[in-house]
């Protein structure tokens, strides 16, 4: 069923569920820089500049080009090392465009994907030998039994035949549940090789429970080998009741992750209730509170849990948006092509309908600006390469954007 509104607290099966489609009302937004509009609480900020920085403005002109159109429904977007780009398309295949948009091959080959709601083909990275084995990992929404999962795969990109060889799923977000939301589920490689591995809780209660749960694979950051094992120095190693995969946990549904090109630490986004979406920087170990802490409320106004933003042994966000910024792929700025932008985090925003900018100072967010806020698109994916951004939307759009 294709989700128009907001969730809603509904009873399946005497549970009730809260489900939360990736629409939440936009915002009225300023022009440029930090949101200045009604907030969806009172709740205080745990340390200054944790949420409405100052806005920034870029000065290095910039040209915004759409590049492409109806790419259907693009989830992930990253480049490729001959300059060409990869794009997932939710309903289970992958398109290879040019820099400049054009169509060149599309993929096919993959296992079946559950591309309801939220779910479908999701992330997608590269093997770090990719120029050598054509090795792919992508995430999906997996159907088991009755119910379903975000689960990982890899195989073989085959462009002579249009097609992926030996596609083999190495690691699932158990357990699996019957829900259409929050699979979170983004990709991204650490110098070392190892793979890190978003899942979102599942949205409704059941699952929500299990964010704290270490014995459940629901709303957590994975670290993970290339064959899908728990990554060596994960921090709950051979522990007993403990899954091994298991990097940081207490998320909601994790939609961005990155690296920070200065420190090599993992950055991550967060979509949150109404209010509360996040930026954290994840450390190994570390409990990020939800349900139990949180910016945000229920959709429909209640507080969520107590009702509380802090609690000892659970991290704070590094920043948070209240009113909503629907955060979902990022990537951080290394390129030369406009300065001012290095090592900035660029944020792919749903419904505040923009492509965010973050400028961090010391693990700090020092200033906000918003970009592309007259395209009035739902921005899913950013990714980077020669100094360009590239974006997609929920619209079937491909923009880049490009040093005048």
């Amino acid at each position: 069923m294709q989700c128009t509104s907001l969730p809603k607290i509904l009873m399946i099966a005497g549970v009730a569920a809260v489900f939360s489609c990736n629409t939440k009302t936009p915002d009225k937004q300023a022009a440029t820089g930090a949101d200045n509009t009604k907030a969806n609480t009172d709740y205080k900020p745990a340390f200054a500049g944790q949420t409405r920085i100052k806005a920034v403005t870029t000065t290095t002109p910039y040209t915004v080009e759409k590049i492409a159109e109806n790419l259907g429904r693009p989830w992930a977007i990253i480049p490729l090392p001959d300059g060409r780009l990869m794009i997932t398309e939710k309903s289970g295949f992958i398109t290879i465009r040019s820099a400049d948009g054009a169509l060149q091959k599309k993929i096919t080959g993959l296992p079946p994907v559950d591309d309801g709601g939220q779910g479908g083909l999701l992330d997608v990275a590269l093997d770090p030998d990719f120029a050598k084995n054509k090795i792919i990992y992508w995430s999906f929404s997996e159907k088991v039994d009755t119910a379903n999962l975000t689960a990982v795969a890899k195989g073989e990109l085959s462009e002579a035949d249009s097609s992926v060889h030996n596609p083999t799923v190495i690691f699932q977000a158990t357990p699996a549940l019957k829900s259409e939301y929050h699979f979170g589920s983004r990709l991204v490689f650490d110098k070392d090789g190892n793979l890190f591995v978003s899942a979102g809780e599942r949205s409704i209660l059941p699952g929500r429970a299990q964010a704290q749960l270490l014995s459940s694979g629901l709303g957590k950051i994975f670290k993970i080998t290339k064959e899908g094992k728990p990554a060596p120095g994960n921090p709950f190693l051979n522990q007993p009741n403990v899954k091994p995969e298991i990097y940081s946990y207490g998320h909601r549904n994790p939609q961005g992750l990155d690296i920070n090109p200065v420190t090599g630490d993992l950055w991550e986004v967060e979509f949150g209730p109404r209010g509360g979406d996040e930026v954290n920087l994840i450390k190994p170990g570390k409990n990020y509170g939800w349900p139990v802490i949180t910016y945000g409320i229920e959709y429909d106004g209640p507080k969520i849990g107590d009702g509380i933003q802090q609690k000892e042994g659970m991290e704070q966000p590094v920043y948070y948006w209240d009113p909503v910024a629907s955060p979902s792929g990022i990537v951080f700025y290394t390129g030369d092509a406009i300065p001012e932008w290095k090592n900035n985090l660029f944020i792919a925003c749903l419904s505040s309908m923009h492509i965010d900018r973050l400028v961090i100072e010391n693990n700090k967010v020092v200033g906000e600006e918003m970009l592309l806020l007259d395209k009035k698109e739902r921005f899913r994916d950013v990714a980077q390469m020669d100094g360009k951004l590239y974006a997609v939307t929920d619209g079937g759009l491909l923009f880049r954007i490009s040093k005048k």
